[in-house]
């Protein structure tokens, strides 16, 4: 990856906006929108700098001297970090970044995600987030919670977040829902290529509590596993390590 993507609370914090004609309204739009309090380039509790300037060079650099982590308008090489294009389905928030690349393939990205994903996806992360002391009852194990939450989720669930009517099902799929199956499963690489994943194969490794792989897996495939499942490479004379949840067996064709 380029960059870490951090979702920044700005609610009363004074941020630096330093812009002029219409890419400096519209900074200033995005931050009034997050709450952020606009000052200028004197304040010295501020830690964030907007720029947007015809000639920012010199500027830049003393904001930069100072400490502070500065944006500049359509400068990717100025910028200590980039603002993404935002879906914005509150409290859902999506972001689309290519680094300060290419904004307009941002924007188109995140334009399709807009036709995909239904206006009540903010109402069924709400709901959700209500449920939470419910959910840590019904399932205590937080590996049986996450697996119920994940077959919930899938496409086709009782909650897929791409139909509109899961936000009012919470409360009957709480009620009824079983924990997700754990168990192994295991199966042979196409390539090193992880687009060529199957469907079953791609939502197997988000779901995976460990992952077991060949010598020889490439870190992009396994990149495609949640962050927090057990990796474990496959030697001979070396037990696999045992999981309550969901193990993936990964091989190399």
């Amino acid at each position: 990856m380029h960059s870490l993507p951090l979702f920044h609370r700005l609610t009363d914090t004074k941020v630096i906006l330093l812009a002029e004609g219409e890419a400096g309204e519209a900074k200033r739009r995005l931050l009034e929108r997050a709450g952020a309090v606009l000052v200028g380039e004197d304040d010295k509790a501020a830690r964030l700098a907007f720029v947007a300037l015809e000639a920012p060079e010199a500027l830049v650099k003393q904001l930069k001297v100072r400490g502070l982590l500065v944006n500049v308008t359509d400068r990717p090489e100025l910028c200590d970090f980039t603002v993404p294009s935002l879906l914005d389905r509150g409290p859902v928030l999506i972001a689309v970044g290519t680094g300060g690349v290419s904004a307009g393939l941002a924007k188109a990205l995140r334009m399709r995600l807009e036709a995909l994903l239904p206006a009540s996806l903010g109402q069924l992360a709400e709901r959700l987030g209500a449920a939470r002391a419910m959910l840590r009852t019904r399932w205590p194990d937080a590996g049986e919670r996450r697996r119920a939450l994940d077959a919930a989720l899938a496409a086709g669930g009782r909650l897929d977040p791409l139909r509109a009517e899961s936000a009012n099902a919470v409360a009957g799929w709480l009620e009824s829902a079983e924990a997700g199956s754990g168990g192994v499963v295991e199966f042979v690489l196409a390539s090193d290529d992880p687009d060529d994943l199957t469907l079953r194969q791609a939502r197997w490794l988000g779901a995976a509590d460990l992952i077991a792989y060949e010598p020889g897996v490439t870190f992009a495939v396994l990149n495609r596993a949640r962050a927090d499942a057990i990796r474990q490479e496959l030697r001979n004379g070396v037990s696999l390590a045992r999981s309550a949840g969901l193990t993936v067996i990964i091989r190399r064709g």
